[in-house]
């Protein structure tokens, strides 16, 4: 049994260890690429395409003022952005808070009977005569810049949709901190798998597709309650470009409580997981590159990795206090207290402690890519220390129930 769970232990840090070595390598292949990318989105933009920004809504009367706002605060032609506003059966005042804004010649409202996500934004595209469109959470706020820095990415006619760059607006406690680095390492893996053709979610927040897209390949779907996922895997599976814009930055108001936090990774674990058994035919098939080959399996495979090594983790600290507990009883405190001594002779050098070491090193090194990618430059904060320590005992809480409710085939809800 011991053998079996080595096993297990040093396949999950080879395929993280891989995965990690593979970003990296991607890194140093495309930081010129993005040094490039920086420069252009300080240019002038020649034509700036006719773009609609769906905001859905269900009871968000809190929020939805604020990111309609940021999209009229856009820096972009009035004459070309166009804003559709749906109310989704709120039964709080939302609706009466988009009202508001029907004196505004670029705005129309509507209002529709509860049905979900999906089906206020395909209620929405069915009106839109745009170049572009796009959607934006109403817990969302994107800044003046953001559809700026998206545009230019669509002078390349293969490229179909553009995601942005999501940050988490006004951390104010713990977990919104752990999540605000999290975010930031979700700017740099976007972006590593923009360049290598294997981006498979199309956040909610701001995404742009060219109209042609729902027009090719039907509206969104119920998805498992990510269809923002399924539609990056649809339209991978028909070979459209999707790209990402790391200077496109769009904040998100993240969850605040244990509780908020773990049913929205539950929510968005599941839909992982069931969508791409949905697309399980995309897994290690040659004809879709590296999304394919390398990214589906990989991202996957690290649900379970993720929690036998946090399990391996916890295992060894639960070993080590029962040990502690049996030596008290045993002896008590035996002996006087003194600093730790070190001792190269007793360093243990086994392959083991080394894979570790070379895994923790590397995800430091990523980490701090990511920061400095996300904010333009490193800086510590709070964040990082609450998601270096704290983090990795977060993830089994949505991992296993995400895990359980798609063996029993459970439903789960947006909130």
């Amino acid at each position: 049994m011991a053998d079996v769970q080595a096993i297990i232990l040093y396949c999950s840090l080879f395929i993280s260890l891989f995965f990690e070595v593979f970003l990296l390598i991607t890194y140093l292949e495309v930081r010129g690429e993005i040094k490039l990318e920086d420069e252009r989105s300080l240019k002038g933009i020649a034509n700036f395409p006719t773009t609609t920004v769906i905001v859905p809504c269900f009871n968000e009367e809190a929020t939805v003022a604020a990111t309609i706002e940021s999209i009229l605060a856009l820096d972009y032609p009035e004459d070309k952005l166009s804003l559709i506003l749906v109310n989704d059966g709120s039964t709080d005042s939302t609706l009466k808070v988009l009202n508001s804004f029907k004196t505004n010649s670029r705005i129309s409202v509507i209002d529709k009977k509860n049905g979900g996500k999906h089906t206020a934004v395909n209620l929405a595209l069915e009106k839109v005569e745009t170049e572009l469109v796009g959607c934006l959470d109403a817990d969302s706020f994107v800044t003046p810049l953001a559809l700026k820095k998206i545009i230019p990415y669509f002078d390349d006619p293969k490229v179909m949709a553009v995601t942005p760059s999501i940050k988490v607006h006004e951390p104010k406690n713990i977990l919104q901190h752990i999540q605000k680095t999290e975010y930031s390492w979700s700017i740099f893996l976007r972006r590593m798998l923009s360049s290598l053709g294997a981006l498979y979610v199309t956040p909610g927040p701001f995404s742009i597709f060219r109209a042609q897209v729902f027009r090719d390949l039907g509206p969104y779907k119920h998805a498992h309650m990510t269809e923002d996922m399924e539609m990056a895997m649809r339209m991978q599976k028909n070979h459209y470009k999707i790209v990402n814009s790391h200077g496109a930055h769009v904040y998100t108001v993240a969850p605040a409580t244990l509780k908020g936090l773990v049913k929205q990774r539950a929510r968005w674990s599941y839909g992982f997981l069931n969508n791409a058994i949905d697309y399980k035919t995309l897994f290690f098939n040659r004809q879709y590159g590296h999304f394919g080959m390398f990214i589906m399996p990989i991202a996957t495979l690290s649900l379970f990795t993720s929690l036998i090594m946090v399990g391996n983790v916890l295992t060894g600290f639960v070993e080590k206090g029962l040990n502690l507990a049996t030596r008290f009883r045993a002896v008590g405190f035996a002996g006087k207290l003194h600093w730790p001594s070190f001792d190269w002779y007793f360093l243990n050098t086994g392959i083991l402690p080394i894979i570790v070491i070379t895994a923790v090193g590397l995800t430091l090194f990523i980490l701090y890519l990511s920061l400095k990618l996300a904010d333009g430059k490193f800086k510590l904060h709070r964040g990082i220390f609450y998601y270096l320590f704290l983090y990795t005992f977060l993830v089994p809480l949505w991992l296993i129930k995400a895990l359980f409710d798609t063996a029993f085939k459970r439903k789960v809800s947006w909130r």
